[in-house]
């Protein structure tokens, strides 16, 4: 038996099940062509665009060095001065030259590809059919595969950036503290103690170790990848079912807000994946927490 348009095949003598509406925004990022057999995707060509953008920014404000720095040299220059002194709060100096050019390099980029979520057109732009139930007073079309797509909006980027971060992250650790050394990092005693109790502090501290490598291992990775996606995804969803009320004058005026919100948003979430980065690299490089006597 074959269902209808509007509804999904349901057991004899039920009611038809109405089909599931087609999401406003998908998780999946679709494929805009191939080269060769490599799938580029929406967000795969946003991501270059914005890399382009970024050496192109880079290049233009870095041309010409003065030694009185002024427009886009003086903006670049606070910019890296601003995170070098607040990464030297937080890290060793040997450390903040390991992980500044990797946390600035990642800060720079997520602003610029939160802030695409924001340009007219991208999202909008694409294949689509026409959208006969509009409340416009102009003809649109309902865009089913858009042409750009935010880069931070497809998890696949985002995992890939923690997965970055956990490569690098373990290397600076082994680098800093050497392999036992590490090993005595997470697992060794912390405190000052008499040996009577060392072997009891041991066992705990042991155990607190364990919960701290498996933090290490997954919990950090996982939560800077879903925090970033989860946040942009979302906000992209919220504006554009915004953007989808009617008539249209009420969507105007419900988005309006919104952009504010997402700008305020898209910072934000930059701020705080580099300094996650930042946090969780100090955590395993550092001296503060050295093995004590007993």
């Amino acid at each position: 038996m074959k269902a209808s348009a509007e509804t999904a095949v349901a057991p004899t003598g039920s009611a038809p099940v109405p089909e599931m509406a087609e999401p406003l925004v998908t998780q999946i990022a679709p494929t805009i062509f191939h080269i060769g057999p490599v799938p580029v995707t929406n967000s795969m060509l946003c991501t270059w665009i914005v890399a382009a953008l970024i050496i192109f920014i880079v290049r233009i404000t870095t041309w010409k060095m003065k030694e009185v720095p002024s427009g886009g040299q003086n903006l670049m220059e606070a910019l890296i001065e601003g995170w070098e002194s607040l990464m030297g709060n937080v890290l060793e100096p040997k450390v903040v030259k390991w992980v500044f050019p990797f946390a600035m390099s990642f800060f720079i980029f997520i602003v610029i590809s939160n802030l695409t979520d924001l340009l007219p057109g991208v999202g909008s732009i694409g294949m689509g059919h026409a959208d006969k139930t509009s409340s416009l007073p102009f003809a649109i079309e309902h865009v089913t595969k858009p042409f750009f797509r935010p880069p931070t909006t497809d998890a696949n980027l985002t995992v890939a950036m923690a997965g970055i971060f956990f490569i690098m992250g373990l290397y600076w650790a082994l680098k800093f503290n050497g392999p036992v050394g590490l090993v005595k990092h997470v697992f060794g005693v912390k405190v000052e103690t008499n040996k009577w109790l060392y072997p009891l502090l041991l066992l705990l501290f042991i155990f607190i170790g364990v919960m701290e490598s498996f933090s290490i291992l997954f919990i950090r990775p996982v939560a800077l990848a879903l925090r970033l996606y989860g946040n942009i995804f979302g906000g992209e969803t919220m504006l554009t079912m915004a953007l989808s009320q009617k008539p249209w004058w009420f969507a105007v005026l419900v988005s309006i807000p919104g952009y504010f919100f997402e700008v305020v948003v898209c910072l934000l979430q930059a701020f705080v994946f580099t300094m996650l980065v930042v946090a969780f690299v100090g955590t395993l490089c550092t001296h503060a927490d050295e093995e004590h006597g007993h």
